[in-house]
């Protein structure tokens, strides 16, 4: 893996392809282009810190579905099974008797999806790029664009140190404040869900059996995430003010809210990583791509978590994006950009509006909503061919 140095103010490269961002989404695209035609570079000034210690745990925890973790093994950064833990079950719990119970072996599948660290699989798909000759990291900051307004153009990116590469298409892989995206001019929707989640690892006092547990409160939602071993991450999404008194509690009373809020489901808690917290909002760009860019993950959208799908529908863009360039010619073409973007909109606009909607839902308190949300849970459960409708549709 190559780091670019300091060098000459008067140097400049040209890439094919320059991917700015290398959290998973930028760095899983990267990885997924080592071995093709394109010259790629990877700008990110901060690269992964190493694992740490067995005895440590990331606090950023997500759910990976089967598909993304087939598609991680096939670039060789799925390397750490003893730290990822298969979820078997869902048990989701409304505010009343509502309940929506989704199996693995009633939808014929060996897994429902797989649970792990950012940090670690972030730094096993750097461990990818390793040695590629089509590949380089750039380890400094950006700092402004040039653009390019011709039909097939070469913006110009600049960097901190001096330096500036062109591309013939640069991504943005930076995240949900998307610098690009602001050098870009390109606004976005947004809806504040008015929520934190408050994220933080357990120990189990019982055996989680691969379960993962969800609550709609009238505070909010509750997950319980199943981790290796007797241990859980904890998502709690709650208003602000909730937030801020569930992140100032000691340990052992953040570890007694926690238990209560679960009904004591896995027995008594033990608080093994502090609170954190960050603040919901559902975010869609006006625009994912023009000739020479594209907009990847949160940099194009983001969703409520209470799904569990931000992290997958980023790594689904970076795997359609990188079939679309995976044949060659000039990466930044607007139409096969176009065909992209309009290939991924349908999936983004469905998880955008149903976990928006369920949001909402829960959030009314008049009793015919409370009746009707928590009977058609218990329905939907009822309902084989339905349930495993629902199953199957979180698992792509």
């Amino acid at each position: 893996m190559r780091a670019v140095l300091p060098k000459s103010p008067t140097v400049s490269d040209h890439f094919d392809i320059v991917i700015l961002g290398g959290g998973l989404n930028g760095a899983a695209l990267a990885s997924a282009l080592k071995n093709g035609p394109h010259s790629i570079a990877l700008v990110e000034p901060h690269p992964p810190s190493p694992p740490g210690a067995e005895a440590t745990w990331d606090s950023r925890i997500y759910a990976y579905s089967p598909g993304n973790v087939e598609w991680l093994q096939s670039l060789g950064a799925w390397r750490d099974p003893v730290r990822a833990q298969a979820v078997y079950a869902m048990k989701i719990h409304g505010d009343a008797s509502g309940r929506l119970s989704f199996d693995a072996i009633d939808a014929g599948l060996s897994e429902l999806a797989w649970i792990a660290e950012n940090g670690r699989l972030q730094s096993a798909l750097w461990q990818t790029l390793a040695g590629q000759p089509n590949v380089r990291i750039i380890q400094a900051p950006a700092s402004a664009v040039t653009w390019d307004a011709g039909t097939n153009p070469r913006h110009r990116l600049h960097l901190a140190n001096g330096d500036s590469i062109t591309a013939d298409l640069l991504i943005g892989a930076d995240g949900a404040q998307s610098w690009l995206r602001t050098q870009a001019g390109i606004g976005f929707d947004e809806e504040d869900y008015k929520h934190i989640g408050v994220v933080a690892n357990f120990e189990t006092e019982k055996p989680h059996r691969g379960s993962a547990f969800q609550w709609f409160r009238a505070d909010g939602v509750l997950a319980y995430l199943p981790l290796p071993g007797n241990r859980i991450s904890m998502v709690w999404s709650t208003p602000p003010e909730h937030a801020a008194e569930l992140q100032a509690l000691p340990p052992g009373e953040l570890a007694r809210r926690a238990t209560e809020a679960g009904k004591g489901v896995l027995g008594h808690l033990r608080c093994i990583t502090p609170a954190a917290g960050f603040p919901l909002k559902r975010r869609r760009a006006h625009e994912w791509v023009r000739p020479g860019l594209v907009l990847i993950g949160d940099a194009a959208h983001t969703v409520h978590p209470l799904a569990g799908q931000g992290v997958n529908l980023g790594f689904r863009d970076s795997r359609l994006l990188a079939e679309v360039l995976a044949s060659g010619g000039n990466p930044g073409e607007i139409g096969r950009l176009s065909a992209y973007a309009a290939r991924r909109m349908e999936d983004v606009a469905s998880m955008q509006f149903t976990t928006g909607s369920l949001k909402k839902l829960f959030a009314r308190e008049d009793s015919l909503t409370r009746a009707m949300r928590n009977w058609g849970m218990s329905l939907a459960n009822q309902i084989q061919p339905v349930n495993q409708a629902l199953t199957r549709h979180a698992v792509l």
